[in-house]
């Protein structure tokens, strides 16, 4: 299939998701905490599931950071280097490959965090993981969510990592600030939809979004 070249920020928005936020009380640590370990009844919000067209997929685990502030839980995010051969530029999670000696996704997450922004693990507390995402770069990806408790120092990978920073989880648990795109796949494959959600200078869109979409989900359900 031919490489997709695509800049989703000059798309146009087919649609708002538009669901009413989250209340303050969901958006609290101990109350995530609970949610995550006796989860609600809940449909997982899942992309087009794209494990037909890959005879293969490597599996990878990023981490779900949410930094217990003062002035209320953030997300932490990084943006991914301009010249890397997947994802270039994109907002992503820390994350990446299993490798052999890790014990679990969990195990995998932890340690690619800690290569890519040095956050310790002595600061994070796993709560949970979020169903798993089949990638466009034939990666099934297991989202793990995870506690963040400052204060914390990082330092980006340079080669992988441009930049770290922070989203306050009552903007992504936001429907209202959820946009519903779409673009035509090369060689007449179809149409592709997707979410964004835009913050400041930061265009999180793609399995970043997807994944805080279905995190939506579960606190929301």
């Amino acid at each position: 299939m031919a490489k997709l070249h695509l800049d989703p920020q000059r798309l146009p928005i087919d649609a708002i998701a538009g669901e009413a936020a989250l209340p303050s009380e969901r958006l609290q640590a101990a109350w995530l905490r609970e949610r995550l370990a006796r989860p609600s009844a809940w449909e997982p919000e899942l992309p087009e599931d794209l494990r037909a067209r890959f005879p293969k997929l490597r599996r990878a685990a990023v981490l779900v950071p949410i930094v217990q502030r003062p002035e209320g839980l953030t997300v932490l995010l990084t943006q991914r280097t301009a010249h890397l051969n997947n994802h270039a530029g994109q907002i992503s999670f820390p994350g990446g490959s299993a490798e052999e000696l890790d014990s679990s996704s969990i195990e995998t997450a932890l340690r690619e965090t800690e290569e890519e922004i040095g956050l310790a693990r002595r600061h994070l507390e796993v709560i949970g993981v979020l169903p798993e995402h089949v990638t466009a770069s034939a990666y099934l990806v297991t989202p793990v969510v995870g506690l963040v408790t400052p204060p914390f120092e990082l330092i980006a990978e340079s080669n992988e990592v441009a930049e770290i920073f922070e989203v306050p989880l009552a903007f992504l648990m936001n429907g209202m600030h959820h946009q519903r795109m779409s673009f035509e796949l090369p060689e007449g494959a179809g149409r592709r939809s997707f979410y964004a959600m835009p913050y400041e200078r930061f265009f999180i869109w793609g399995a970043t979004a997807a994944m805080l979409r279905n995190l939506f989900h579960l606190l929301r359900a």
